[in-house]
Parts: structure tokens; sequence; C-alpha cells
């Protein structure tokens, strides 16, 4: 059997779970993402497209989205926003990271994201949760922390 792979790779190095939207229309990305009723390729794709735009107001929306019922979509805004390292998106990875009513996976994700993007206004809240109740929590907050430190520490010049 011949099984074609998708040759394509984002900027990012990622392989994604869905191609980006040919749309660079805003609005058109954003009621896609934010329609319950579209397919999740569909969402994904708009997902990967604002992504790729990494401009404020792309963020913000992917930032909107977080109120999907859809946790697996919640999961790859969170992992996106870390990638995008803009910090447009702390406050609402913030609020993510400490919603106990969130998903663990989302939650972590976020934590995740929040070490990625560098900003050291992150460092309290991810200290609160260095001892969450879930594991998966807990160990993304230390990681986070130590990604940050490493960070700062890498450039200030010796």
């Amino acid at each position: 059997m011949n099984i074609q792979r998708r040759p394509d790779t984002s900027e990012y190095g990622s392989v994604d779970p869905a191609p980006p939207s040919a749309s660079e229309q805003l609005n058109e990305l954003k009621n896609i993402l934010l329609d319950e009723h579209q397919k999740m390729f569909q969402r994904m794709r708009s997902v990967f497209k604002l992504r790729n735009i990494r401009s404020p107001e792309s963020c913000m929306i992917l930032c909107e989205a977080f109120a999907s019922g859809s946790a697996l979509l919640r999961h790859e805004l969170a992992y996106v926003l870390g990638q995008m390292q803009m910090d447009e998106a702390v406050p609402t990875l913030i609020n993510i990271l400490s919603d106990s009513s969130e998903h663990v996976m989302v939650r972590h994700e976020a934590a995740e994201a929040l070490g990625a993007i560098g900003n050291l206004d992150a460092i309290p809240v991810l200290k609160e949760f260095l001892h969450d109740e879930h594991i998966e929590v807990s160990e993304s907050c230390e990681v986070a922390l130590d990604l940050l430190d490493w960070v700062h520490k890498s450039s200030i010049p010796e």
C-alpha cells in the first residue's frame, strides 16, 4: 500500500492536524472557528491560519475561542498560542490555567504555553499551581517555570 504523506510542516516546525485555511479574512476565519456546528476539521483549519497570520487581532480571536465546548479545540488553542509567543495571550492563558473546572489537558497546555511565551507576569500563577492536584498541571507549571528561568538567564550577557 502506498500512503501519501503530507510534506508540509508549519513555519513553527510542527505537523498540524489540519492544513491552514486558504482564507485571509479574519472575520470569516473567526466565524468558522466560533461556529459550534462547523466540522472540527474546518475549525482547526481556521486555528492554524489565525496562528500563521500572527497579528494581535488573530491572537485575540484565538483567545475568544476558549468559549468553545470542545476540550480538544481549547487544548489546540493553548498550544498554538504558545507557538505564537504573543503577550496578548497571557491574560487568557492565566485564566485558563486558573480555572479548576477546565479540562486538565487544556490547563496543562495553558501552563506550557505561558512558559513558551516567556512573559514574566506568568510566574506567580505558575507558582500557584506547582502543587495542583492534577500532576499534568503541576508538572507543566514546573517545566514552564524552568523554561522561563532558563530563557531569562540565557538573555543576560555574561
